[in-house]
């Protein structure tokens, strides 16, 4: 199956994409790992839907993807969305480093994309790596990530994902 037929499906099951009122932000997530929801939490005006593998649980994964969408969040900069982050991260890791690999705006929407790599947690000696991308569109703020549990992301990984969010869209706004 085709990396384009992967994303039409994953469009057409609701999995790549959020959608406020009548903007969307799609990504085509990579079809080798036959992505399945393994939560999805609705609180106000926030959504995030976590992505497993299809041979995993939310409980015992080796990647995960996460998208996080706040309606109604127009205001601010992905600088201080950012720092929000990595704030609430060293919370929980406080080794953790943030590395910030680009910014720019596509399409008249501001992103940056960034990196948190953490070697253990308060409650967990487990390290675990984040590759955010973080965009603002007209109606929502878009937070999106890929992690595993390493202290640090490799070159290739870093490579690969960028792509993955840096070719996503917002559409219809």
């Amino acid at each position: 199956m085709s990396k384009q037929v992967i994303f039409i499906c994953l469009v057409l099951t609701g999995i790549a994409k959020l959608t406020h009122a009548q903007e969307n932000l799609k990504i085509a997530w990579p079809g080798e790992y036959k992505w399945k929801i393994g939560s999805e939490q609705k609180s106000g005006n926030a959504r995030m839907v976590e992505l497993i593998p299809g041979n995993e649980s939310i409980n015992n994964w080796t990647i995960i993807g996460t998208m996080l969408s706040i309606t109604g969040r127009t205001s601010g900069s992905v600088e201080k969305a950012m720092n929000t982050t990595y704030n609430q991260t060293l919370g929980n890791a406080p080794k953790a480093r943030l590395k910030i690999i680009e910014k720019g705006i596509k399409s008249g929407s501001p992103w940056i994309l960034f990196r948190v790599e953490s070697p253990y947690f308060n409650n967990s000696k487990t390290p675990e790596s984040q590759l955010y991308y973080i965009i603002q569109g007209n109606q929502a703020l878009y937070s999106n990530f890929v992690a595993i549990k390493q202290p640090a992301l490799g070159v290739l990984f870093v490579e690969k994902w960028s792509k993955v969010f840096k070719n996503s869209m917002i559409v219809g706004k």
